[in-house]
């Protein structure tokens, strides 16, 4: 077996590890078995998770164990890392409702087999625990004072963490001492953020078992601009199609920062690393050709081969780009005739399907030359649309170089 964790280095997913030469003998000398587990707060993961998701992938490919845990029982509590306010709480049905779409997204990057890959839920063994007997038998292992120096509590006790909060390291360390019993996994995995709660729980297992086991923590990553991974301003870059459609998937990584596409095709594909070389020098327009790769491979991994071409070939339709031409996959909204006949407004019209953030900015862009009505440019913010404007493929909408929407009428 070919050893994995340098191919991880180079690819940018290491930022911190437990113990360097423990890890890289303990996947390349024989199978190993990792986790990462993933809260069930949202009816989908966005694609902030796919540095983690897309770390599992490359080791399950490998031919190492990957458990993914959905935390119906973690979520119950509430995870203070990286947030200055407490999670909002979510009742249980909730929750469990939550985990299945989410396992059922896993399922698509994981192909949970039970043999190579597979999904638990730590509600499993979380609800059913006695708080006392938790206590004498797990709480007893854990200092206040070392758990209070952890970067995930030190910002949140500047505005307050609740008792429930400060329970999470335990319950998360827990989770691993029971991956541990039952499945001898012996590598946890996840963001810098959970680095304190990892190594509790690689200090749990040698406390309670005399066994050594690793961490693992992936960067946090921002764009080269500063914004989020996983974050737009229109919102969450949503894993799940019909809350983020493929083609607006496909689009948020062909419009990256030139700086990021690098980075981006190392952590978010499976090409070669020999491929992502070549594509990274190329320059000035060439660097579209890296860009257009990216978000085929990136939208292929999350939403399939076919929606993948469809979103590909919309792309090419509204932009002119040569080769395949669909228009019908670009998002598309329907619009009453009986409005356009009244005329609407670039401005109402551009910020009611999501391409300008405001009315305010849409008035800036049409000032800047930055509206487009089928493909020409809108001169005046009092230029109405109308059903006069309504060609074959319907009203087609661009914000700038990069943002478009399609209407068509009743």
């Amino acid at each position: 077996m070919a050893n994995i964790y340098e191919e991880l280095k180079e690819r940018g997913f290491v930022a911190q590890v437990s113990d360097e030469n423990a890890v890289r003998k303990m996947l390349g000398e024989k199978p190993a078995t990792f986790y990462i587990g993933f809260d069930n707060t949202a009816t989908s993961l966005h694609a902030g998770s796919l540095v983690p998701i897309m770390a599992m992938v490359h080791l399950r490919l490998a031919g190492h164990r990957a458990i993914a845990v959905v935390g119906g029982g973690t979520t119950m509590v509430g995870d203070p890392s990286g947030k200055t306010e407490m999670r909002q709480m979510l009742d249980e049905e909730t929750i469990r409702s939550y985990g299945r779409a989410i396992h059922a997204q896993l399922d698509r990057y994981l192909k949970f087999d039970g043999v190579g890959a597979l999904a638990v839920d730590n509600a499993e063994w979380l609800l059913p625990l006695s708080y006392v007997q938790f206590l004498r038998e797990i709480g007893r292992h854990f200092s206040v004072n070392r758990m209070l120096a952890a970067e995930a509590y030190k910002l949140r006790l500047e505005k307050g963490l609740s008792f429930i909060e400060f329970n999470y390291q335990l319950l998360q360390a827990y989770d691993y001492l029971v991956l541990f019993r039952k499945y001898g996994c012996t590598l946890q995995m996840g963001g810098d953020d959970q680095w304190g709660n990892i190594l509790a729980g690689v200090d749990l297992i040698r406390r309670v078992e005399s066994a050594t086991a690793e961490a693992l923590t992936f960067p946090l990553l921002a764009s080269a601009s500063g914004a989020k991974m996983g974050k737009t301003a229109q919102g969450a870059v949503w894993l799940d199609g019909s809350l983020y459609s493929p083609y607006e998937f496909f689009q948020y990584w062909v419009n990256c920062d030139d700086r990021d596409v690098g980075r981006f095709l190392r952590l978010y594909t499976l090409l070669p690393l020999e491929e992502i070389n070549r594509l990274e020098g190329l320059r000035d327009k060439e660097i579209n050709e890296a860009k257009r790769l990216l978000a085929f491979e990136a939208t292929r991994l999350t939403h399939g081969e076919e929606a993948a071409r469809e979103a590909r070939a919309a792309a090419a339709a509204a932009f002119g780009i040569a080769g395949e031409k669909d228009i019908a996959f670009v998002p598309t909204t329907r619009i009453s005739r009986s409005r356009l006949q009244a005329g609407i407004a670039p401005a109402e019209l551009f910020t009611e399907v999501g391409l300008t953030s405001s009315r305010g900015e849409a008035k800036r862009l049409i000032k800047q030359g930055g509206l487009y009505l089928n493909d020409e440019r809108i001169e005046s913010p009092e230029r109405l649309i109308s059903d006069k404007d309504v060609t074959g493929d319907g009203l087609l909408l661009k914000a700038g170089k990069k943002k478009i929407h399609r209407l068509v009428s009743d």
